[in-house]
């Protein structure tokens, strides 16, 4: 293997389910290749987990049932954490760095609520705490935007950060299939879990944005702040409209900075059926990011699975290595910018954040309906781009009309639509998704 003088780095992995599995045989099957890398061998130690995994053969590593019993063992260097959750995960993690070891982790639901605590105490202690894998599995996006974009004023970005919402809308356009329908398949696959709440209402996505919006502005992590809007409300009628405008609709996370405040929003939009991104499908993730320099940029890749996630994960614990007998003060910040540089410019309410608007609207079929449609809208300075109207709909004598809006401040289109909904003519509620053009 080479002469490698110093003795090899020793690391703990915590948890050894899929992504646990991933990482111990990465490290194992490549072991050579990033001991060239890193400038040390780097071993497994101990494993704490309380189940095996048939797909990962420890042969003669310890595995202990205890956390803790890991973070406490005086042998370990590097805590790899893949158990997930808030409770015992966030007690590991602060105990590792108690205990002056560095930390990785992939768990992007504790690194969005307590990072800010977990990174000022890691500092503390002069250790890293390393979560690339946190966001978007195998893609290297934090470091892309940490260091690889570090020269730009970062504009915004927007990302397709959750697999399993994108599957699901995936096969909702290409097969017509219901939302229901699909997400039962997706259970079935393993793709989501038996309560997929975090999937499909944006809370994994608002996890892995906050991290992002964070190290793309300079800001502190604000998860409570992140607006979050699911899929469960989509038809296959306003996937197929979409489409017939030009459109895609994605699950997008997006992340704009303006004068006023900071965009932070998860929700159905639509993309034009061109942009790169809307071409996204299946479980895949996509990150475009927009810098002053360097213009729009992308990244793709697999999100989620067991060796694209050990991917980041050891690529961090190579990092760590090689940060190890660096000076703290000179490492590569949590957060991209020097901690006590961050930025109090406000997230924004929903209300005051821009965006353009599909609009689906069930009227009656009589004459001069549009013109009061049309009246309300622009009396609230809200411009039409294009509108579709469909043929009425036999049992009911319903009229869809598809608007598609410019650009608006939510307010407003919120006052215009509790307009529209108070009209005689109008059916049931408006129907909105907003419009994103990302040019």
């Amino acid at each position: 293997m080479g002469s490698f003088s110093v003795k090899p780095v020793k690391v703990g992995i915590c948890g050894l389910g899929t992504v646990g599995g991933g990482t111990f045989n990465v490290l194992k099957r490549n072991a050579e290749e990033i001991a060239r890398r890193a400038g040390r061998g780097i071993v497994v130690a101990q494993i704490a987990a309380r189940d095996t995994n048939p797909k990962c053969d420890t042969g003669a590593t310890p595995i202990t049932a205890d956390v803790f019993e890991l973070v406490n063992n005086p042998e370990i260097d590097i805590v790899i954490e893949l158990i997930g959750g808030y409770t015992i995960a966030k007690e590991l993690v602060l105990k590792a760095i108690e205990n002056g070891k560095h930390v990785v982790t992939a768990n992007k639901a504790l690194i969005a609520v307590h990072g800010n605590e977990i990174f000022a105490k890691a500092r503390e202690k002069g250790v890293i705490v390393a979560f690339e894998a946190a966001v978007a599995g195998g893609i290297p996006v934090i470091k892309a935007i940490r260091e690889g974009l570090a020269a730009n004023r970062i504009n915004w970005l927007a990302g397709i950060i959750n697999g399993t919402g994108n599957f699901i809308l995936t096969e909702m356009r290409e097969k017509g299939r219901a939302f229901a329908d699909v997400l039962k398949e997706a259970q079935a696959l393993g793709y989501a879990e038996a309560d997929p709440t975090f999937d499909v209402e944006g809370i994994d996505a608002a996890h892995k944005l906050t991290i992002l919006a964070s190290i793309a502005f300079g800001i502190p992590l604000q998860f409570d702040k992140a607006y979050t809007e699911g899929i469960t409300q989509l038809t296959s009628a306003d996937v197929n409209y979409a489409e017939a405008l030009g459109y895609r609709i994605k699950h997008l996370g997006v992340a704009r900075r303006t004068e006023a405040g900071i965009e932070l929003r998860v929700h159905p939009t639509l993309i034009p059926a061109d942009r790169l991104i809307a071409n996204v499908n299946g479980v895949m993730n996509a990150v475009m990011v927009n810098g002053d320099a360097v213009g729009s940029t992308l990244y793709y890749g697999a999100g989620a699975g067991m060796e694209p996630t050990a991917s980041a994960v050891v690529a961090d614990v190579i990092d760590v290595v090689r940060a190890l007998t660096t000076d703290p003060q000179n490492r590569v910040p949590h957060l991209a910018f020097q901690a006590d540089l961050l930025s109090d410019h406000p997230i924004l309410p929903i209300a005051e954040c821009q965006s353009a608007y599909y609009l689906r609207i069930q009227v009656q079929d009589r004459p001069g309906v549009l013109a009061k449609v049309a009246t309300i809208l622009s009396e609230r300075g809200i411009n039409i781009e294009s509108i579709m109207q469909k043929e009425a709909e036999e049992q009911d004598g319903l009229v869809p009309l598809i608007l598609l809006t410019h650009r608006v401040t939510e307010q407003s289109m919120n006052d215009a639509i509790n307009a529209l909904e108070a009209l005689a003519d109008v059916s049931g509620p408006v129907m909105r998704i907003r419009v994103e053009h990302l040019n």
